[in-house]
């Protein structure tokens, strides 16, 4: 009896799970066996699909017309000192370049500018705005993560707050072809959404850039911010230090070797920080704008995949060895009673 209860007991608190085959996974699952046909046929797979793509991105890529011109040194004059001349609001910061057109460009040719070394990206300056006081014009007074750009000197909240909104960009620049004017159409250049459901329609700018350091361009006070799209390209902060943003799009075609002059007001001040600025111009295709960067992945992956399975190949016929009885492995054995 004694040994007829002690099995009892350890039966009753043993820890040992009920049987279940999805604890044994056991379960019916798909265990394929990686053999040298299969590994070779699916690398073949993967190069006829990766080298198309890769040669379909690479080529619209190489379609893109793009002029890209730097004009933050040459716009100073090289007798002044950069910081001292960006800093002075009485010296005329007009500057006139000219640019060749390569190839022909067809509309709509979008029109960029480009910083270098701006890390929109670091947390303090992130979190310097107010995405609440962007929206209502009950919420103005949310100010708490603006600093030090949150009140005015009477101690009145600005719209918009916060440092993003304060280091707006403000260079300008104006177009024209062979003395005939090029207009830059700034309408839609932020994203729908942006304008819809961020940016309010009833509110206004409200003490901005009117007190202390100012740090970037005006706003019109009588125009809401969801229709200032300079402002709400620039609030969509970048995740990197060089970065381009839209300004514009020209709507009609220019032509090779057409000679662009334009016309730049350099107020921005990127030469306290060792930043560079640039102009681009550039056309779009069905992948967007300029970018190798995805072809050569596409067709690096392509033609590693290619390469594998041309060594595997080779390395089955020349080499080949028996491969195992499948009937031996641990799910394909019935179970013994």
């Amino acid at each position: 009896m004694g040994s007829e209860d002690g099995s009892y007991r350890s039966s009753k608190n043993s820890k040992k799970p009920k049987y279940s085959r999805f604890t044994q996974q056991e379960l019916p699952a798909c265990k394929p066996i990686l053999t040298p046909g299969l590994v070779i046929g699916i690398l073949i797979s993967l190069a006829i699909i990766f080298i198309p793509i890769g040669l379909l991105s690479f080529s619209a890529s190489q379609n893109v017309v793009e002029v890209v011109d730097r004009y933050d040194e040459d716009c100073v004059p090289a007798t002044s000192s950069k910081l001292g001349f960006i800093q002075d609001a009485q010296t005329n910061k007009t500057c006139i370049r000219t640019l060749i057109v390569p190839k022909k460009m067809k509309h709509p040719i979008f029109v960029y500018y480009q910083l270098d070394n701006f890390y929109q990206n670091h947390r303090r300056y992130v979190k310097s705005r107010s995405d609440h006081q962007l929206w209502s014009p009950k919420n103005e007074y949310m100010t708490k993560l603006c600093e030090p750009e949150a009140v005015d000197s009477n101690n009145e909240p600005i719209v918009p707050c916060g440092l993003v909104a304060w280091s707006l960009f403000n260079d300008t620049y104006a177009f024209s072809r062979n003395d005939n004017s090029l207009t830059v159409n700034k309408k839609n250049i932020a994203w729908t959404s942006d304008r819809t459901k961020k940016f309010g329609s009833n509110v206004y700018p409200k003490n901005f850039q009117s007190h202390g350091l100012i740090g970037g361009a005006k706003l019109n006070e009588t125009i809401p911010l969801s229709e200032q799209e300079d402002l709400i390209v620039w609030m969509r902060t970048a995740a990197l230090p060089s970065f381009r943003k839209l300004y514009g799009k020209i709507e009609t075609d220019l032509e090779a070797n057409d000679k662009i002059t334009v016309v730049i007001e350099n107020n921005y001040n990127t030469y306290a920080f060792d930043g560079r600025k640039k102009l681009v111009m550039s056309t779009v295709t069905w992948i967007g704008g300029k970018n190798d960067f995805l072809g050569r992945m596409y067709l690096t992956v392509g033609g590693a995949s290619l390469f594998f399975a041309l060594a595997f190949s080779l390395l089955y016929i020349l080499k080949p060895r028996p491969l195992g009885d499948p009937t031996y492995l641990s799910w394909n054995r019935k179970p013994t009673l």
